[in-house]
């Protein structure tokens, strides 16, 4: 199905009526696709977290319907779709194929993706994808973010690029004899295995029951449309930008010994509003490292376009129309760009990607006021570590989970506070918290403290989220604990006057409540008894604190995300109490007077 124009032109168009039940009929197909993957996921964080993704792709390998699938996976399905078709000349109705190779469209090995072609009397008209993070993938080490891996081999995942795993409706069981002898947790896997399945079988079956009430023809005009209509409302929404050329940079931590100066991360932003397109040039990155941090390309794509849509209206369709007046300049070989084989892309998903999002979106605040975010709060913390271990509950089982119960602050905008669920930039939000009863029926895992920072959220008129303090060890034998946290050193940072979010942190408590801070990257062992405490990032403010209305300042204090002092020194407000209780007002004259002192403090400062 390729874009088409038709000779009668008017009289062959959908109504709008048409056009906006079939989006909808679509969207609710990955919808259920993903309910479906949501309640029958073996692993908790496929069934808790809800970290995966579904979406279609059109026989000619273009992005269709994502829904609510995370902005880190969903590029790829249409480059992921493209190696199937590339890789097999034989493609037929009642084929799968199983996707992790981050060298030809995946985002990184962790990251399994069911492919099934969907076929209507005998033409291949769709693709329907489920992407799904998995517990363990057969690394050397038991995590799937393996940040200190020199290469892919060192790394040690199982790749398998757009490979066969069902043949006229029935598994190829080599392969997964394969993954069941390498995976650490071969049950749990093979149970997510199974909801993939279905999720991506239920969505071809749907998909079969639109083509017999429009038919064929209908839905090829569709797909025509539906991409032309979003390819005009991206249009317009950058013709409503000014015009022109911006460059940000920002820095992942350092990782010493590997990269004792942090990773660089360089983005340059063209808007042409005549042309109602935008330019984002990523070929200033540094080359490809020896380690796990490495982009795939679908992750370079993914994460900077999202920083662009994430400024711009909620309700633009994310597909290949609108992907059409975007163009994103890679450079092989690149950190930031094209991944060289065999360097590995085990974290491509997160770190610096995190940071590549925050830095498209924080670049467009440039643009002037009223444009663009600050950056969200960032670092796979404590609350995002993989843990694993035996637990003696369930005859010494072995268990690997990669938790996501942590959380980072949004970003400010414009016009709103940061996010509080906000988690990391390349999932804002869409992705869910473990829930602590499901985690700790299912690992040997206590949760001492899941509470929100106090006094960390970067100020602005207005302020970014803020994040979490989490404790937490084992119940029942000792877990190890892999980390590869970002934010500890250089935080998320406010624009347009906003200020900059906290700095995170991880620490060790010894069973004497000692406590020893951990390192960034890297696995520690905690016993019965020792706890891992994070303290997570918040997201930057937006904007002058000075210029945030006094009542927005007050509810934040009796929310206890500010304190007295941070209201008084930070936004110069002061209340005429200092007890939290509804009788706290702001006191307007002496709130006037800290104000201007802060302000003649701040021009004598420059």
């Amino acid at each position: 199905m390729t874009r088409t124009h038709h000779a009668d032109g008017a009289a062959r168009r959908l109504s709008p009526m048409l056009l906006a039940v079939l989006a909808n009929r679509f969207d609710g197909v990955v919808r259920e696709m993903t309910n479906t993957m949501l309640r029958t996921g073996r692993s908790a964080v496929i069934n808790s977290a809800r970290d995966f993704s579904c979406g279609i792709t059109t026989a000619d390998n273009q992005l269709f319907a994502t829904a609510e699938g995370l902005p880190a996976h969903t590029y790829g399905l249409n480059l992921q779709t493209a190696a199937m078709c590339a890789f097999h000349d034989d493609i037929a109705e009642g084929d799968a194929y199983l996707h992790n190779d981050p060298y030809s469209g995946n985002s990184h090995p962790a990251d399994h993706t069911l492919i099934v072609p969907v076929f209507w009397q005998g033409q291949h008209m769709f693709n329907v994808c489920a992407k799904a993070h998995q517990a363990d993938i057969g690394n050397s080490l038991p995590t799937t973010y393996h940040a200190a891996a020199r290469d892919i081999y060192e790394e040690g995942a199982l790749i398998f690029p757009a490979v066969r795993v069902q043949r006229g409706g029935r598994n190829i069981d080599d392969i997964i004899r394969m993954c069941q002898r390498r995976i650490r947790v071969p049950d749990y896997w093979y149970g997510d295995f199974l909801a993939m399945l279905a999720a991506v079988r239920t969505g071809e079956k749907r998909i079969h029951e639109v083509f017999a009430k429009y038919g064929a023809e209908t839905l090829a005009r569709f797909v025509t449309e539906w991409f032309d209509y979003s390819e005009a409302r991206m249009r317009q929404a950058i013709r409503n930008l000014p015009a022109a050329t911006v460059e940000r940079r920002s820095a992942h931590d350092p990782l010493p010994p590997m990269m004792p100066d942090g990773i660089p991360v360089h983005a340059k932003v063209t808007v042409d509003p005549q042309a109602a397109r935008v330019v984002i040039d990523l070929t200033a990155n540094i080359d490809n490292m020896d380690n796990g941090l490495n982009l795939s390309e679908a992750c370079s794509i993914s994460n900077s376009v999202a920083g662009i849509f994430n400024c711009l209206p909620s309700d633009i369709p994310r597909n290949g129309g609108s992907y059409r007046c975007v163009e994103v300049k890679l450079r092989e070989g690149a950190a930031i760009g094209i991944p060289r084989f065999p360097h590995s892309c085990s974290v491509a998903t997160t770190n610096v990607s995190d940071r590549l999002l925050n830095t498209v979106q924080a670049a467009l605040s440039d643009l002037g006021e009223g444009y663009g975010l600050a950056e969200g709060g960032i670092g796979m913390g404590a609350g995002f570590c993989v843990i694993s271990g035996r637990d003696p509950r369930h005859g010494d089982h072995p268990y690997v989970n990669q938790l996501i119960i942590g959380n980072n602050g949004g970003p400010a905008s414009p016009t709103c506070d940061g996010w509080v669920t906000y988690g990391i930039p390349v999932v804002a939000g869409l992705m869910y918290r473990d829930s602590v009863e499901v985690s700790e029926l299912s690992y040997p895992i206590h949760y001492r403290e899941i509470r929100l920072t106090t006094d960390t959220m970067g100020a602005g008129r207005r302020r970014g989220g803020p994040g979490v303090e989490i404790t937490y060890g084992p119940s029942d034998g000792p877990m190890t604990v892999v980390f590869a946290a970002d934010g500890q050193v250089n935080p998320a940072r406010g624009v347009r006057g906003g200020g900059d979010g906290n700095i995170g942190a991880m620490h060790v408590i010894e069973r004497d409540g000692s406590r020893v801070r951990a390192p960034s990257v890297g696995q520690i062992v905690l016993d019965v008894g020792m706890w891992l405490n994070g303290v997570e990032t918040s997201g930057g403010g937006y904007g002058d604190p000075l210029d945030r209305e006094p009542e927005r300042v007050r509810e934040d204090v009796l929310e206890r995300h500010a304190t007295f002092e941070h209201a008084r020194t930070v936004y110069g407000v002061v209340f005429n109490d200092a007890r939290l209780n509804d009788a706290l007002a702001v006191d307007v004259e002496a709130t006037h007077k800290q104000r201007a002192a802060l302000r003649a403090a701040r021009l004598r400062a420059h």
